[in-house]
């Protein structure tokens, strides 16, 4: 099979372009939502009891804020 250089046909368009960097900036914004959620996880956690009373949390929200605030 030959190929046949054609303008329409061997050069990616615009929107290939923008769609290749669109799925490049979500992959990116979930690593660092991830990684947020991460930090606030491992925070929240050497937290003892009582700090986390004091801000109204207990040990088994710490999960679900650290999913909740960075993970959409």
């Amino acid at each position: 099979m030959a190929l046949f250089y054609t303008p329409t046909t061997n050069y990616a368009t615009a929107s290939t372009v923008n769609r290749v960097f669109s799925h490049l900036g979500d992959i990116v914004g979930s690593v660092i939502a991830w990684n947020d959620a991460r930090v606030t996880r491992n925070a929240l956690s050497a937290l003892s009891d009582r700090e986390l009373d004091d801000i109204g949390l207990t040990r088994g929200n710490i999960e679900s804020v650290a999913l909740n605030h960075f993970i959409r």
